[in-house]
């Protein structure tokens, strides 16, 4: 059988419906709080895996550039974490 996008774009739909609870409405306020609090413990993993990680590259970094590289991350982390969010609620709500 030949799938079009329209045929995987339902089955998308589909998939993520069946796997979403009965009530899926989630605000925009809410999406971003769940996001903002992923993303801060995300920042706390990130930088104790830059501290641990880095020197076995050869990296050799501050703490302090090991914090900024970490907020740079935690700020683009947390707008891409929301329009996920919302984009697979707009494909839920179809």
């Amino acid at each position: 059988m030949i799938r079009t996008s329209t045929t995987v774009a339902s089955d998308l739909r589909t998939s993520v419906q069946d796997a979403m609870p009965a009530n899926p409405r989630q605000s925009r306020g809410m999406s971003l709080v769940e996001s903002v609090a992923n993303v801060i413990v995300g920042y706390g993993v990130a930088v104790a895996t830059q501290i641990l990680i880095f020197p076995i590259f050869g990296l050799h970094t501050t703490l302090a550039q090991n914090l900024k590289m970490g907020a740079i991350f935690t700020v683009i982390s947390i707008g891409r974490s929301f329009a996920l969010r919302r984009l697979f609620e707009a494909i839920a709500r179809r």
